[in-house]
């Protein structure tokens, strides 16, 4: 093992088709699979419309945020972080570095759960994928995954393109068969999902999929995490956008084929993946089976990616020394092997913690969700204050400017409704993880003979503290169930 600061030569340089793959593979993971479930439950036809619109926007105006973001600071690489620690100091930076990292974690944490989970109707004492025998299963998975991405970036990250265009067909099978026996009789009872027909109704069903629809489109940034690998700086931003549009499409289309077969309370009691259920509905018990395969291979094609990601978003900031030194270490493949070590460890604590909650599958979809609403925020944040500034841009770029102005105007208001939408619990929870991720920036502090906190830093550290406590409070009294 050996310790540098970054890699050198090409090792790591990677194409668009494999910058578009690590997008597409990232957000196509097991959520696709839980739609007809999470959609059929909260929300009918009319809501699921509006909620991917709204999703389908804001999202789409955060991957704008990141393509601007991506050509306008073409010095600025691991995209996540670093725009939050340039546009609003060193401790935004690392929370926002933190933040996304942790997120990744509990994602991972899902996509061992939900493999699990699938394997059950073949192996039945995996059951809902938290017994001692799917724990122990999924700790090999992490370490073997884990030795997989320790033999090098480059080679892992060509590994989850062949697995993408492996597990989108069984999805795009699904979506055909599913349309070709529609009802149309069955697709209008569904159209308002319970008896009010009011504006207060829709507001909340859709309020109630804005995490589901979140969570599936987590992984829009990952070109931008890999910025740094790029053969070209414009590829980050194309990938953005061609990964964002195809997924688009599928995840609209996987929701509202399923509304055409089966009513939405048998949606909402469909048992995990649901996508199984409706398949079984229209072809018979073989098509559950198919569903499970397709799981098994997409979420850990997913589970590689965010891998991937996770390692890189600790191994930079360690780099500008926003994360303690040693996550800086380099193995002789060039993979960031303490960052990577640090990250499969994380997911093992974070699995424990499935034998305690009630409904892993479900509280690490939200959590996961909740960590990542932070570092997009400031994302979009610092877009928006560059058109403020008129930074990166010329006297001539009036146009340009506005443009990007509503763009990252819309952009925070969605991240900011995103919050409201993820509710009290998980925002708990998710400074429950943030409280105790602040020692790892004091130790950066330390190592550098700096101050720790600017008076406003030390406000909100305190802010995350605080609650984060109060998280543990109420949980640990029973006046919040997880």
């Amino acid at each position: 093992m050996t310790t540098v600061d970054q890699p050198t030569g090409t090792l790591g340089r990677v194409s668009l088709l494999t910058l578009t793959g690590v997008v597409v593979g990232s957000m196509v993971g097991g959520g696709v699979f839980t739609l007809p479930a999470e959609f059929g439950g909260s929300a009918g036809v009319i809501a699921a419309v509006v909620a991917w619109t709204l999703a389908g926007v804001g999202m789409l105006m955060i991957g704008f945020v990141f393509q601007s973001l991506a050509v306008r600071k073409p010095d600025l690489d691991s995209g996540v972080y670093v725009y939050a620690q340039v546009g609003f100091g060193n401790y935004a930076g690392f929370s926002s570095a933190f933040g996304y990292w942790a997120s990744n974690i509990a994602g991972n944490v899902f996509y061992l759960v939900f493999t699990m989970t699938s394997l059950s109707a073949f192996f039945p004492g995996l059951d809902d994928g938290t017994t001692l025998l799917a724990v122990v299963l999924s700790s090999a998975g992490i370490w073997l995954i884990h030795t997989l991405v320790a033999r090098g970036v480059r080679e892992a990250a060509g590994v989850n393109r062949v697995v993408t265009v492996v597990k989108v067909v069984p999805i795009l099978v699904f979506v055909v068969v599913v349309a070709l026996a529609f009802d149309p009789a069955t697709f209008a009872a569904n159209l308002w999902g319970g008896e009010a027909h009011t504006v207060g109704s829709l507001f909340e069903q859709v309020t109630q999929t804005m995490l589901v629809t979140t969570f599936v489109f987590l992984g829009i940034e990952g070109a931008s995490v890999y910025s740094r690998l790029a053969r070209r700086r414009e590829d980050v931003g194309r990938a953005t956008l061609a990964g964002f549009g195809s997924v688009l499409v599928v995840f609209v289309l996987v929701t509202m084929v399923s509304y055409g077969v089966l009513p939405r309370t048998d949606l909402a009691d469909a048992a995990q993946p649901s996508m199984g259920t409706v398949l079984e509905e229209v072809v018979g018990p073989w098509g559950a089976t198919f569903v499970r395969v397709a799981v098994i291979v997409s979420v850990l094609g997913a589970y590689l990616a965010w891998t991937l990601l996770s390692a890189e978003v600790l191994y930079m900031p360690a780099r500008t020394e926003v994360m303690p030194r040693f996550l800086r270490r380099l193995n002789r493949h060039e993979t960031p092997i303490a960052a990577l070590l640090t990250t499969s460890l994380a997911v093992q604590v974070l699995l424990l913690a499935t034998f305690v909650v009630e409904d892993a599958l479900d509280f690490m979809l939200k959590l996961d969700t909740a960590l990542a609403l932070i570092p997009y925020l400031l994302a979009a944040s610092y877009a928006l204050k560059l058109t403020v500034t008129g930074e990166t841009y010329g006297a001539g770029d009036t146009g340009e400017r506005r443009r990007q102005r509503t763009v990252a105007v819309l952009a925070v208001v969605y991240s900011v409704f995103l919050l409201y939408a993820a509710g009290v619990v998980y925002l708990l929870m998710a400074c429950v993880v943030y409280a105790p991720g602040t020692l790892l920036y004091v130790m950066s502090r330390r190592e550098q003979g700096l101050p720790v906190f600017r008076p406003v830093e030390a406000v909100v550290a305190a802010v995350f503290v605080t609650a984060g406590v109060v998280g543990v409070v109420v949980v640990a009294t029973g006046a919040l169930s997880i």
